[in-house]
């Protein structure tokens, strides 16, 4: 028998390499503008058309390229980060796989400029495809320039499979916040179709996350720090009053590298039990150094995996850190009695000494005194008599009630004894016709048994059936707010927001103004309380993080099935029996009573013979 196998050729190899380093055009944006970082760049430009999929392309002032380093960078396995195998254990680099580059040429048209600094021409290379269309040497200034162009061209599946611009663009701006917010001292700017996104200047962490986000992001966090010889800790946590219902704003860093851990995010999580409601996420920005030796990045291409020597040390000190913190700016209630001093004062604030305040007190006032002093008034003699007046003349309003109210008291009332019975006869006829149970649950009484209810469920095919309705057939009402809300958000989420606009008002919101970081709401459904609209909104946020569907029925869909699990009656809420009842009409007057907008049932029934056989038994 002859021999099968064989080598796969280069251009092969590296389309297979790609679909682990490249797997849309967010991992395009990773690479290169970690590339960019690791080439000493001050000033970082990312330019994106059509969602990546058209263009992308990173422009940085580094150290550049030779023209022999501008050809071989191109290979697989080339990498000017490390030298042998003990390096992997020191890196201070993003990069070190050698891939990137490699497994983008195979699947895009790439064009590169680069020029180092003390060079006079700089080189111009094209590649479609694996293929060197050419190499020339070209006028340039000092950095690097890559631009890829029609991603996926020569693998029409993987084009196909892309998720809506939408959803692709937001994997872009996550991929961009990571980088830029591991490196505030990095200039960097983002354009999509030709508008700027982002414009990010030099300057710290603290300045960088408020860039980032936005404004409002200021006053949420709470600075954390902490020195160890395993582990130096600083970053930022968010106030236990501003978490939210998704986990968006939550970044790990190790040695300025975006990481996901979700053992070190149970850390955090248990730093804040007690303090979140159920269900609520909170906001951290940590970032966290490591000796190079004392971690494993190697475990995944995407590199956004670690595995750490001490884990649970580590744990450890990050809980601590966090609830230190929390508790040393009254964030989190203290109980302790017997706690550090310290632990009330910011330390900066320690050896402040303390000062007299500046407000003079009247030693002499006495509340009870019968003569008040007099004052002197600007306005002389006459003023003092004009006051003196007035004040006389108040007595006259009361001249003649005397009389009135002696008149009031000669009339005379017939009383009238009330009688109760114990037994009323209407209050016989009536009987209660629900019955609330673990006040999850409705029971209400039918000709053939009794039907239990879900209420949580119940409310929510309601709710889903009258949004849905307000979307599609009649705009709703609309009850107005005394003073307009304002509700601060990022710009991903004003941006979502501006889309759903039309689709929001239909249910009853009124929208003022869109500002740069916030939006003015005017106007909210009916029904619908002013503390709970922060709650609707993130919720709806949520649940369109994969982006907006692009028919509009979908998308009123979507929108009445999330404001109908936010404003849904939950498990543990009393209704009266008038709530109780009107649910149950409500429900049976449903186009689909049986089952709740996520197809689950709403109610279950039980005949008077499936009792009686309980019984029997």
């Amino acid at each position: 028998m002859s021999s099968i196998i064989q080598l796969l050729p280069d251009h092969v190899a590296n389309q297979i390499a790609a679909g682990e380093v490249v797997q849309r055009p967010a991992s395009v944006v990773k690479e290169l503008l970690e590339n960019a970082v690791d080439a000493g760049a001050t000033d970082i430009k990312l330019i994106i058309k059509d969602a990546g999929k058209s263009l992308v392309q990173v422009i940085d002032n580094g150290k550049g390229m030779s023209v022999t380093d501008s050809r071989l960078c191109f290979e697989r396995h080339a990498t000017s980060k490390i030298r042998q195998a003990e390096d992997l254990f020191s890196l201070h680099t993003k990069g070190f796989r050698g891939e990137a580059l490699a497994s983008i040429a195979a699947i895009a048209h790439v064009e590169m400029k680069t020029k180092q600094e003390q060079d006079e021409l700089g080189t111009h290379i094209i590649i479609e495809g694996s293929k060197f269309v050419s190499q020339e040497p070209s006028v340039l200034p000092k950095g690097t320039s890559f631009a890829v162009k029609n991603l996926f061209f020569n693998i029409p599946a993987r084009r196909n499979f892309l998720k809506s611009e939408t959803v692709e663009f937001r994997h872009i701006v996550d991929e961009f916040q990571r980088v830029a917010l591991a490196h505030p001292n990095i200039y960097f700017t983002m354009y999509h179709n030709g508008s700027e996104m982002f414009n990010l200047p030099n300057s710290n962490y603290r300045q960088r996350i408020v860039n980032v986000f936005s404004g409002k992001t200021n006053e949420k966090l709470v600075p954390i720090q902490e020195e160890t010889e395993i582990v130096t800790i600083e970053g930022f946590v968010g106030k236990p009053e501003f978490a939210k219902k998704n986990r968006g704003e939550q970044f790990f860093f190790v040695n300025d590298r975006f990481i996901k851990s979700g053992y070190l995010h149970h850390a955090v999580m248990a730093a804040y039990e007690g303090l979140l409601p159920n269900g609520s996420q909170p906001t951290y920005f940590i970032y966290l150094n490591v000796p190079p030796n004392t971690i494993d990045i190697n475990i995944h291409p995407t590199k956004t995996e670690i595995k750490f020597d001490d884990e649970h040390a580590l744990y450890a000190i990050l809980r601590s850190t966090i609830k230190h913190s929390l508790g040393q700016f009254n964030v989190a209630p203290v109980l302790d009695f017997d706690r550090d001093p310290n632990l009330d004062t910011p330390y900066q604030y320690q050896n402040k000494t303390a000062e007299y305040p500046t407000v003079q007190v009247d030693s002499t006032f006495n509340p009870f005194a019968d003569e008040k002093p007099s004052k002197q008034f600007s306005g002389g003699s006459n003023s003092y008599k004009k006051q003196e007046v007035a004040s006389s003349n108040w007595e006259s309003l009361y001249v003649g009630l005397k009389n009135d109210t002696s008149e009031v008291e000669t009339f005379s009332f017939e009383s009238e004894e009330v009688t109760a019975s114990l037994f009323d006869e209407k209050e016989e006829q009536t009987i209660n016709r629900t019955y609330q149970i673990h006040k999850k649950y409705i029971v209400s009484p039918i000709k053939s048994g009794m039907v239990i209810m879900d209420q949580g469920r119940a409310h929510q095919r309601v709710l889903y059936e009258q949004f849905l309705t307000n979307m599609t057939v009649h705009q709703a009402s609309s009850q107005q707010l005394l003073f307009p809300l304002q509700m601060y958000f990022s710009n991903n989420e004003l941006k979502l927001i501006a889309e759903l606009k039309p689709s929001l008002e239909n249910t009853g919101f009124v929208f003022e103004a869109f500002d740069t970081d916030s939006i003015h709401i005017s106007g909210i459904p009916v029904n619908t309380t002013e503390s709970e609209i922060s709650m609707v909104l993130e919720q709806l946020l949520s649940d369109l993080q994969d982006g907006i569907p692009d028919s509009s029925f979908s998308q009123n869909d979507t929108i009445a099935k999330s404001m109908a699990k936010s404003l849904a009656v939950k498990t543990g809420t009393y209704l009266t029996e008038k709530e109780q009842e009107n649910l149950v009409n409500n429900l049976f007057a449903c186009k689909e009573p049986n089952v709740s907008p996520f197809q689950k049932p709403t109610f279950i029934t039980m005949r008077v013979e499936d009792i009686d056989k309980r019984f029997a038994l």
